[in-house]
Formats: structure tokens, sequence, C-alpha cells
């Protein structure tokens, strides 16, 4: 098992939603943005943006492309921007005691 793969689904959601909030994003360019600090399966993100749009965190919006087909970009709702801090401040505190835990252990940082 892959313990990696693990943590990577658990931030995914996370890692997302902060780009989002950024800036609109499409699809693909979302995948390159999340694969430049995490390593991540395009196939893995589509089905989460569905699930982020359907909950009323993000909607969608068609822009004209240069290269093509228009293209579906994501743009956080209100309800999504206070999902996020949440998401945000959660992460932080996760991270913060788990680093005392492994802190309190013998284990290589």
């Amino acid at each position: 098992m892959d313990i990696n793969t693990q943590f990577k689904k658990g931030v995914l959601e996370l890692c997302v939603l902060v780009l989002i909030q950024k800036n609109d994003r499409y699809g693909y360019e979302l995948a390159e943005a999340v694969s430049e600090h995490v390593e991540v399966a395009e196939g893995a993100l589509y089905p989460l943006l569905r699930r982020l749009v359907k909950d009323g965190y993000c909607t969608t919006y068609l822009q004209e492309s240069n290269e093509g087909p228009p293209r579906k970009y994501y743009q956080l709702t209100p309800e999504g921007l206070l999902y996020v801090k949440a998401l945000t401040i959660a992460w932080n505190e996760f991270v913060k005691n788990v680093g005392n835990l492994i802190e309190q252990g013998n284990f290589p940082k």
C-alpha cells in the first residue's frame, strides 16, 4: 500500500479549492497546477470537481478558447470560500498536531 497515495487523497480537495480561490481555473489547468505540488492523476480531479459543484462550493462557466472548444471554468461560491477557509484552518491545526506527535516520538523528520 502506498501511504503517500492516502495522504494525497485527503488533501486534493483542499489543494483544488485553494487554487480556485486564487483565480478561476479550468480542469486541465487545475490538474497541472496541483501536479506542481502533489502528484495526482488527472482522472481523479474531475469527480472531485463535479462533487464540489454538486455540493454548492463551486459554479462553472464556459469561456472561449483560442486553442479549441470553450473551456469550463470553476469558480468558488460564497459557501465555497467559507468552506476553503474552514478546511485551511483545520488542515493547519492537523499538521501542527501531527508534527507535535512526531516530535514526541523517536521518528526521523
